[in-house]
């Protein structure tokens, strides 16, 4: 192979993969400043609304790792492409709903779709890059990303006020097409390690995570002492130490218990579901909080984001070079502590007649501080693994993320409901106060987490186990 086929093999793999990322990033960020104008277009409530993000988050999150052992076992790059496929037809089927609960089932399907692409796309990444070079990568990866962050919040305005929120979900179909002729072109194959698949681990984690979503989302309504809450809990809790205990026994199992005794790998996996936790939290209310206690439009509430999206663009390029220099820990550790400082900041002086402009300086530091540490734990987690387990690494790190998000969301609703409500702008301003504070926590206990992970010297990489 010479010197430009494989400079050519790594651009591509580089454009591609960033690119379907860059799809999915933006119909999560559209999504979430049109919400308004479906609920009322659709005629539903909160609660019923909230399923439209966190039913295509929990599909997303607990089918990651299947997806990543399907593209190990299968190829990859043929998993990746049955992935854009799912995603776009669902896609199509989100733009044809004629109620919630069609809207809620084709989310379900868009999110596995998703789960066939993401942590393939990065293992694809991982894969075309060597070391040296792939935390460099991994920062372009979430630069592009951070494009579809920057312009989605906007964009998802101008659709919800110039035309029908139907067209978030229709522009995913051209962008499908474009990329399916490209990465059947340009992508290389390349497979893992071919171990049955493990459905009982599956089925384990599916429904504890869905269980321990379900019980936080229905507290407020039912109360925590409810049969209903206090039961799927107790339930989700039970699954998800039985979980635990199979992946320890079986022989082929889906999450690797012997991979969090490296430090790097628990550390930042754990970082990693704390600060998404913390980020996904206001980034479902903070729209909102611009439009019910603001009075601003879904376009105004976009272009306000944009100071706060843009820093992923910026700074997790950068920090992806710097990870070669420092280390992960500081990254990591730096990073989630100034988001906790910005959402705290925020939440301390959020009023209904706050200024815009008091507003921009926590925004930026939050969003600074994300994109410090999101690159850098995520380098932290693949690269403690062996390079046959790249593609089950890179399904663990996306799995915490996105399960993080969607623990973050519930959690930030029990606070607003328990803080406040949406009957008056004050009464939102308290409640979208006390689910920052919240968040602010969880960003600071993602600090505390990322101080787990070794110096960069000091890091080891896991040997795969061998098998007979």
């Amino acid at each position: 192979m010479t010197e430009t086929t494989t400079q050519a093999v790594k651009t591509w793999a580089l454009i591609l993969t960033a690119a379907a990322s860059f799809m999915m990033a933006l119909d999560a960020m559209v999504v979430t400043t049109a919400l308004d104008t479906i609920r009322r277009d659709l005629g539903t409530s909160i609660e019923t609304l909230e399923w439209t993000v966190n039913g295509y988050n929990l599909s997303f999150a607990v089918l990651l790792l299947t997806g990543a052992a399907l593209g190990d076992r299968f190829g990859r790059k043929r998993i990746f492409s049955i992935g854009l496929i799912v995603f776009v037809i669902a896609s199509a089927a989100c733009a044809l709903a004629p109620d919630a609960h069609w809207l809620i089932g084709a989310r379900v399907v868009q999110g596995i779709g998703a789960a066939l692409v993401m942590p393939v796309g990065m293992a694809l990444l991982s894969v075309a890059f060597p070391p040296q070079e792939r935390a460099k990568a991994l920062g372009q990866f979430a630069g592009v990303t951070g494009l579809a962050i920057i312009i989605g919040p906007a964009l998802g305005g101008i659709i919800a006020e110039g035309l029908s929120w139907q067209w978030i979900f229709w522009i995913n179909v051209p962008l499908g097409l474009i990329l399916l002729p490209l990465v059947g072109r340009h992508i290389r194959e390349s497979r893992g390690a071919a171990a049955p698949l493990d459905f009982t681990g599956l089925i384990l984690m599916s429904t504890a995570s869905l269980g321990l979503v379900w019980g936080l989302i229905r507290a407020n309504q039912s109360g925590w002492a409810s049969t209903e809450v206090a039961g799927t809990l107790i339930a989700a809790a039970l699954l998800a130490v039985l979980f635990v205990l199979w992946e320890r026994r079986t022989a082929y199992p889906m999450v690797p218990m012997r991979l969090f005794r490296a430090s790097a790998f628990s550390g930042g996996a754990a970082a990693a579901f704390l600060y998404s936790a913390a980020m996904y939290g206001i980034l479902f209310f903070i729209a909102q909080f611009l439009a019910a206690a603001q009075g601003h439009g879904p376009l105004s509430a976009g272009l306000h984001l944009l100071p706060w999206t843009a820093t992923l663009f910026f700074v997790a390029p950068v920090a992806g070079r710097l990870v070669n220099k420092v280390g992960e820990r500081p990254l990591v550790v730096i990073g989630a502590t100034a988001q906790a400082v910005g959402l705290a900041w925020i939440s301390l002086i959020a009023a209904p007649d706050v200024s815009y402009i008091a507003l921009l300086a926590p925004l930026i530091l939050a969003g600074v501080g994300v994109s410090m540490a999101m690159p850098s734990a995520q380098n932290a987690v693949i690269g403690s693994v062996a390079p046959q387990e790249i593609g089950t690494a890179s399904g663990i790190f996306s799995t915490v993320r996105f399960l993080g998000g969607t623990f973050g969301i519930a959690v930030a609703v029990t606070a607003f409901a328990a803080g406040g409500g949406t009957h008056s702008a004050p009464a939102f301003a308290h409640g979208f106060s006390v689910a920052v504070g919240v968040s602010a926590a969880l960003s600071l206990l993602a600090a505390i987490a990322g101080a787990w992970i070794p110096g960069r010297r000091s890091i080891t990489t896991l040997a795969a186990p061998q098998r007979a």
